[in-house]
């Protein structure tokens, strides 16, 4: 196997980590491997795979020779991802910057993995909470077809950075020693509460986040007629994402029948046995790549619909395995320079 020049761009944080482990746990055949940030992180040492590198700061003339740059996300996707593109560089972006760009494909690979042939030197990642939601709806999607969707959220603080996961962890402990603790990084208090706001406010009182789960889900399904409504909350769970998802099919599906044909499904594990108190929770899909899907059931109020609970390892599969996973199949359809 041919190996390749990889960039990461966002190294030294929580996505741009998890990157890197990815990369290694998949045995990706990297070749040259150059490590990016900002210029604060510039100068220290990450290994990978027993190597020691030397983190640089980010500039555009940093593509020179790579043939793919995984974006971590954040800032530097606006800064530095059309210097990469037009060095020759496979950009595969893990902000929000250019996914609802006609020219750029949003790639999930289990559900539209085919799209990655039209890239024209930048491909996307969804956000986290779509990924997690469109891997266990495409199974269902293609069999039954799916009219309209209703999706409520419960998403873990490190999807608001690390920042988020220290004050969750100051703030628990301070109320615990009955001691106050103002918040920084949300609006409200965490610890003990929920929080039903992610992201500004935008049209029809509904947030960034909510929306993106519409319109992303739309656009990787290429499917506009599919109705979606979301409603995304912050929870005081340190990692994973879980989504209660009802679906109204086009075709009558039961319980059996989809849970059935989500197990065979790729990239999903069903677990599904109320009787033992079996079910998807993030202390089991921690540091898992799978979406895990249960309590499966036929909706009471609607004769063609179908009630998911699905949980998902945000930072792996909802951002740098997806990330990876793209980069491996430009790979295997020949579209990297």
């Amino acid at each position: 196997m041919s190996h390749h020049s990889l960039a990461v761009v966002g190294a030294t944080g929580a996505v741009g980590q998890e990157i890197l482990k990815v990369l290694e746990e998949r045995n990706f055949p990297v070749g040259r491997l150059r490590l990016l940030a900002t210029a604060r992180s510039e100068g220290r040492e990450i290994y990978f795979r027993g190597e020691s590198y030397t983190v640089e700061e980010t500039r555009p003339e940093s593509f020179e020779a790579v043939e793919i740059a995984l974006f971590a996300g954040g800032a530097a996707s606006k800064e530095f991802a059309f210097a990469a593109r037009d060095s020759g560089t496979l950009v595969i972006d893990n902000s929000s910057a250019f996914r609802m760009d006609p020219e750029v494909p949003l790639v999930v690979p289990e559900v539209n993995p085919e799209d990655v042939r039209s890239h024209k030197g930048i491909i996307a990642n969804p956000n986290c909470s779509t990924i997690i939601m469109v891997v266990p709806l495409k199974p269902i999607y293609d069999v039954a077809g799916v009219k309209r969707v209703v999706v409520s959220t419960y998403q873990a603080v490190s999807g608001a950075g690390a920042a988020a996961i220290g004050e969750l962890q100051s703030q628990t402990k301070a109320l615990l020693n009955q001691e106050e603790y103002q918040p920084r990084i949300f609006p409200y208090q965490i610890a003990f509460n929920l929080i039903p706001h992610i992201d500004v406010f935008m049209e029809m009182d509904y947030t960034k986040e909510e929306w993106k789960m519409v319109r992303e889900t739309q656009k990787i399904f290429h499917d506009d007629g599919m109705g979606i409504t979301a409603t995304t909350v912050r929870v005081p769970v340190f990692r994973c994402h879980s989504e209660s998802v009802n679906i109204e099919t086009r075709e009558k599906l039961t319980a059996d029948q989809a849970r059935e044909i989500l197990s065979r499904a790729p990239g999903v594990v069903v677990a599904d046995e109320p009787g033992e108190k079996r079910y998807p929770m993030p202390l089991v899909a921690t540091n898992r790549d799978e979406v895990f899907v249960g309590r499966v059931r036929d909706d009471n109020s609607l004769d063609k619909g179908l009630n998911l609970w699905v949980v998902a390892d945000q930072l792996r599969k909802g951002a740098a395995t997806n990330a990876v996973q793209i980069a491996e199949l430009a790979i295997q359809y020949g579209c990297v320079k």
